[in-house]
């Protein structure tokens, strides 16, 4: 595959645009090399219900992040980057193996930094009957020209939007331009796959779901997030507004983060996002 042995020998695949030539064992911020690093494959139960349905949804967690987030849940394998590294047939006989198994779809758990990897293996098992929905499960923080080599491919996108502006992912996420770049991402996942679409069991079948996580003390710029879904994506965009935050990794640390979120701060978000006239949400209990 040249064009993607082009892409991996100077590296541009998320916004940090590192150049690096991974094809010659060269590390970026995510520190991902020439091949896929992968922590665990499994059936999942945990998403949303459109995604995790009856029989599970087939997730592949990646090793690595393009984030630091202090908060983050899975650190060990964003950022000590817990995991091995995978050859193409061996990725592509994971996601064969999660169809097997009767999963509703293929969920990719950070994939950024693996997206040619992520095609060459899911080309390669298409020709052995692969032909599961592929979520592309992420963090938001992508470029569009990424994003572009996806479609037509992923048919269901779960992108988190962290925050609402710039300044509030710099200190608690390590990154200067969150917004700038995860703004423009999302409305070209809006793009490709539109609203979201389900079956008559109510499964996902393709569309965009966004999530948000409430933090403590608005540090999520809650606000400003669900302001830019509803005036510059869609009242009809499905958003999952999640209150599920506790005070993992580095967070205990932080004078702000080092709480749960409490009903009031989440309730209030709610009201907003119904008020701004956002009608498909998927709400927490707290």
């Amino acid at each position: 595959m040249e064009k993607f042995d082009a892409i991996l020998s100077s590296c541009t695949l998320c916004p940090r645009g590192c150049r690096v030539n991974r094809l010659k064992g060269e590390k970026g911020f995510c520190q991902g090399g020439e091949r896929a690093k992968v922590a665990s494959h499994n059936s999942h139960f945990g998403e949303e219900p459109p995604i995790s349905g009856s029989r599970g949804s087939g997730t592949i967690f990646f090793s690595g992040c393009t984030m630091h987030c202090l908060f983050c849940q899975n650190y060990p394998i964003s950022q000590l980057r817990e995991g091995r590294e995978v050859s193409t047939p061996e990725l592509a006989r994971m996601m064969l193996s999660l169809q097997k198994n009767g999963c509703h779809n293929l969920n990719l758990v950070t994939p950024t930094h693996f997206v040619p990897q992520i095609l060459e293996a899911v080309q390669q098992a298409a020709t052995e009957g692969f032909n599961l929905p592929i979520v592309y499960n992420t963090s938001g923080y992508e470029t569009r020209e990424t994003l572009k080599l996806l479609e037509g491919v992923v048919s269901i996108y779960l992108p988190d939007l962290k925050y609402g502006n710039d300044k509030a992912g710099v200190d608690i996420s390590g990154v200067v331009d969150y917004f700038a770049f995860a703004g423009p991402a999302i409305k070209e996942m809006y793009r490709q796959v539109g609203n979201l679409k389900v079956d008559n069991e109510g499964v996902a079948q393709g569309g965009l779901i966004v999530r948000h996580l409430v933090l403590p003390d608005d540090l999520s710029t809650t606000g400003e997030a669900l302001r830019f879904l509803a005036r510059e994506v869609s009242l009809d965009v499905t958003v999952s507004l999640m209150a599920q935050y506790f005070p993992a990794h580095q967070a205990q640390f932080h004078p702000k983060l080092n709480r749960k979120v409490v009903g009031r701060e989440y309730c209030k978000m709610v009201k907003l996002a119904q008020d701004l006239g956002l009608h498909n949400l998927f709400i927490q209990e707290i």
